[in-house]
């Protein structure tokens, strides 16, 4: 009989594996997968990587919505009832809430004066991500301050608030700037420079970096939405009708003399009980702590750990000198005035406008309805900012300077009577349009400044800058607030129009490429020891750091460096 051949071939397979042993098993449990195809899962990976960046960008723009809304709705529900004499009198006889609120305010706005001094420091200090955090935690600190109104909760608490407000702007444009630029690495994960870690070709993320500030403007101007909704299901319930509160004013507009002389000094028809003022505060205090926990939970780093020590290892006194000398850049010398207005824009129409032009005019009882106005249309006219993917990036810029120049000029020559309700649209359609002009101010600048220093190593310096000027701006509005209305819209004017004539400069002299003045940016110095940064080889790290401060000592951190080539100058 003949054997059969495939009986043959599985005996000859068993007695090669028995020969094998287990090296062939184990290549069968470990070996590639047929089925396995690497492309199709690196693919899969980055696209992880993306949508995480979005969950990202989302997470920290809805938690800025958050806190702003929780901390401009408690201020404004705590400056009215204490503006009120009834309430002062019965709930605190002896307490001068007039002068704590006084105090109150002027902690917010005179402490970012001195903010530059130590914003590099603390998100060089703490990381982006944690700088945002702690600055969130403020804010909630200042809600819980308010369930106990006294001088020594109110007080050291709103100096906090001003402590913290330019280190949470700074790093939340730095925060969202950098998911751009990540996202540009995942989308691009094949490019040689990405593979190598090297820094992108100038402009490369330029369009991430525009949808990217858009989608935080459209999320944070809801919160002017957001902060009245204490007012409108709260406190409009308390009010006076206006008959009652402007009986005692007499101009409004233009004609009218620091914040709306002559308003009465009862505004609240009944007082509020305390456990209704309690569970508002609570309201507040809930929403407060989950912007905390998004920021916590669902905020990713904005850098790596390598290189949020190579940030920090430049050596805190360059830290805290780069600002100064980022500002001998011709280029933020022409952006100043626009830092300057953009400050002064969004008190006047939350102070200056809101109260002298629509509270005299509606009553107290339509200011909620006014912020909605302008919030909605801030929010919704953020999307324009859009245009800067086809447009040229000037026109978003000095489209919104033309339109605030028409409404100033306007308010210049208009003087409103008091308790003239049919007044109305016209000040709702003022407010709107006030808010499209804020959202292409604030949306463009930030897009600019993305545009123009993409160097990770410089981002957190520059929006330091931009928003410290932004703050002294703020502090420059809280001092003229007794200045007639003809001046400070005199002075709006003035600031508006040497913002555009200093950018479209700007403009001007980049496009001729006149080389500008950068500070060169000092080498890390890294410790050869410790595990919070690990060398391969301790001798080699330690000849680079030898190496390394011979480079620093021939080229000090005073040097300025200028562009290579021209080509950098384009955006």
């Amino acid at each position: 009989m003949e054997k059969d051949p495939s009986c043959c071939q599985d005996a000859a397979k068993t007695a090669a594996g028995e020969m094998l042993g287990p090296e062939a098993q184990l290549d069968d449990i470990v070996g590639a997968h047929t089925d396995y195809n690497e492309e199709e899962e690196e693919q899969k990976y980055f696209r992880r990587k993306r949508l995480g960046v979005v969950k990202n960008v989302l997470a920290a723009s809805l938690a800025a919505m958050l806190t702003y809304s929780v901390y401009l709705g408690l201020l404004q529900m705590q400056l009215i009832l204490h503006y009120d004499e009834t309430y002062r009198e019965v709930k605190y006889s002896n307490m001068e809430l007039e002068d704590i609120d006084r105090k109150v305010l002027m902690g917010i706005n005179v402490t970012p004066v001195v903010a530059l001094l130590y914003t590099p420091v603390l998100i060089r200090f703490f990381g982006t991500k944690w700088t945002m955090f702690l600055a969130v935690g403020i804010y909630a600190l200042f809600v819980s301050s308010n369930y106990w109104e006294r001088y020594f909760t109110l007080v050291p608490s709103a100096v906090a608030i001003g402590v913290a407000i330019v280190p949470f702007w700074a790093s939340l444009g730095n925060y969202i700037t950098r998911m751009a630029q990540k996202y540009y690495e995942y989308a691009n994960y094949k490019e040689e420079h990405v593979q190598e870690q090297r820094q992108a070709p100038r402009g490369a993320c330029s369009a991430y970096i525009v949808v990217f500030q858009t989608i935080f403007y459209i999320c944070f101007h809801l919160s002017f939405i957001c902060a009245q909704m204490p007012m409108l299901f709260f406190l409009n319930n308390y009010i006076y009708q206006l008959n009652h509160t402007l009986s005692g004013v007499k101009h409004c507009g233009t004609l009218s003399h620091g914040m709306l002389t002559g308003f009465n000094k009862t505004v609240l028809d009944s007082l509020p009980r305390s456990v209704n003022l309690i569970m508002v505060e609570s309201v507040l205090m809930a929403a407060a702590f989950l912007a905390m926990l998004m920021v916590l939970l669902l905020c990713g780093s904005a850098y790596g750990t390598t290189e949020e020590i190579d940030l920090r290892s430049i050596g805190w006194g360059n830290i805290f000198q780069l600002p100064f000398k980022h500002m001998r850049d011709y280029r933020l010398r022409h952006l100043l005035p626009f830092f300057i207005y953009s400050g002064f824009e969004v008190l006047f129409v939350c102070n200056d406008f809101s109260l002298n032009y629509g509270v005299c005019t509606l009553g107290l009882e339509k200011l909620a309805y006014l912020l909605i106005a302008y919030g909605f249309s801030a929010s919704t006219c953020s999307s324009l900012a859009l245009c800067m993917l086809r447009l040229r990036r000037q026109y978003p810029l000095l489209a919104g300077a033309l339109l605030h120049a028409a409404i100033l000029v306007m308010l210049f020559c208009w003087a409103p009577k008091p308790q003239q309700v049919e007044q109305a649209p016209l000040l709702y359609t003022i407010a709107a349009l006030w808010g499209m002009g804020s959202a292409l101010n604030k949306t463009g600048i930030s897009i600019l400044l993305g545009m123009l220093y993409e160097d990770k190593e410089r981002q957190d310096f520059i929006f330091t800058i931009y928003h410290w000027w932004q703050a002294l701006a703020i502090f420059t509005v809280y001092l003229w607030s007794g200045l007639p209305m003809k001046a400070k819209l005199s002075l709006m004017l003035l600031a508006l129009g040497l913002a555009a004539g200093s950018y479209i400069w700007m403009e001007r002299r980049l496009a001729q490429r006149v080389a500008f003045r950068l500070p060169r940016m000092p080498r890390p110095r890294h410790r050869a020891s410790g595990y919070r940064y690990l060398e391969e080889d301790s001798d080699e790290t330690n000849s680079e750091d030898e190496g390394t401060s011979r480079d620093n000592s021939q080229h000090p951190a005073e040097e300025d460096e200028t562009p290579r080539d021209d080509g950098e100058q384009r955006n």
